[in-house]
């Protein structure tokens, strides 16, 4: 599609309402997307270090049982 001025190009042939409303849902629904993905990594992440300083904690009270 050609637009002649950027007047047009805002417009969107008389559908503007629809076009833009749908861009900014998209958008919306990435960003969504993005900021949900990144607090579950950072979850994940927590929970991973929680679990290896446990089993070094467990490590630990096994070796000192092991040399009683």
């Amino acid at each position: 599609m050609f637009f002649q001025s950027w007047s047009e190009f805002l417009n969107m042939g008389g559908y503007s309402f629809y076009v833009w409303l749908s861009y900014g849902i998209s958008f919306v629904v990435v960003m969504m997307l993005i900021v949900k993905s990144m607090l579950a990594k950072k979850i994940l992440f927590k929970e991973i270090k929680r679990d290896l300083e446990r089993e070094q904690r467990r490590q630990a009270v096994d070796t000192q049982r092991g040399s009683l």
